[in-house]
């Protein structure tokens, strides 16, 4: 047993700002988002709905409301043109009040602590099928420059997780997350010299990251076992010998030992 202790070095946390904005089109292909401003998530709306019995009140009947918020930037990519509902004819020219299409997003929140600074760590955050609705421009004469803040209304449609509530929304903490694995959803995410950035739909990601671990170890059934994970926990030394580092280990004996699947 143990009292609560406040305020301990490297126990105060806090997140700021919003960086690698990433518009993805109906197609799932990654398009970088310049000039991001703010990313503005609302309260959920929830419905409660009290149930009484003989006078009393004993429960909340709660329905779940969805992902809905703003966006704010000086500039947007030109894909995200057919979002807001604007189309191109050809040769420049451009039609409005088209029907537009759902997209994804996503973006970083930087975590910081009393340690670190601001480079302990950082949030992905990925949003799915999502809607929005452009407010208002105003365009006024040059005084002096200053760039116009355009403005969305963002609602979403929520996909199905098994075994959870369905969600539009989901939140990678960096600081929990095996590096190897978040070096593989950002390959994704953000692209790399040999695939383009795409974002996986929301059951894929989910299902790949529960799954995932750093190391495997396969029973062949034929006094044979196979271990598949990343080099630089895996390699062979020469020919016929080969080394497993942080492998999970059980010796049975001095001469005879268990390995098995290792876990983040």
């Amino acid at each position: 047993m143990a009292s609560l202790v406040w305020d301990q070095v490297g126990s105060r946390f806090y997140e700021a700002g919003v960086d690698r904005g990433v518009l993805y089109l109906s197609g799932g292909n990654g398009v970088a988002w310049n000039g991001l401003i703010s990313v503005n998530e609302s309260a959920p709306e929830t419905n409660r709905v009290p149930v009484y019995f003989d006078g009393i009140k004993y429960a909340d009947v709660v329905g779940l409301g969805e992902f809905a918020g703003s966006l704010k930037a000086y500039t947007y990519p030109d894909e995200f043109l057919e979002f807001e509902g604007i189309l191109e004819i050809g040769n420049g020219l451009f039609v409005t009040n088209q029907r537009s299409g759902r997209f994804g997003l996503s973006y970083r929140t930087l975590v910081g602590d009393d340690v670190d600074g601001i480079d302990q760590g950082y949030k992905i955050h990925i949003l799915y099928n999502l809607s929005a609705t452009p407010s208002a421009k105003s365009y006024q004469t040059i005084s002096e420059i200053k760039p116009i803040e355009f403005e969305w209304a963002i609602t979403s449609i929520p996909d199905y997780i098994p075994g959870f509530q369905p969600t539009s929304h989901l939140i990678i903490d960096t600081r929990s997350m095996a590096p190897s694995l978040l070096q593989d959803i950002e390959d994704s995410l953000y692209g790399t010299d040999f695939d383009d950035a795409k974002l996986p739909d929301l059951s894929t990601l989910t299902s790949f990251i529960d799954a995932w671990v750093i190391i495997r170890i396969v029973d062949n059934f034929n006094g044979t076992w196979t271990a598949t994970g990343p080099d630089n926990l895996i390699s062979m030394l020469d020919a016929t010998t080969f080394q497993i580092i942080q492998a999970n280990a059980i010796y049975l004996d001095t001469d005879t030992y268990m390995v098995s699947t290792l876990t983040y």
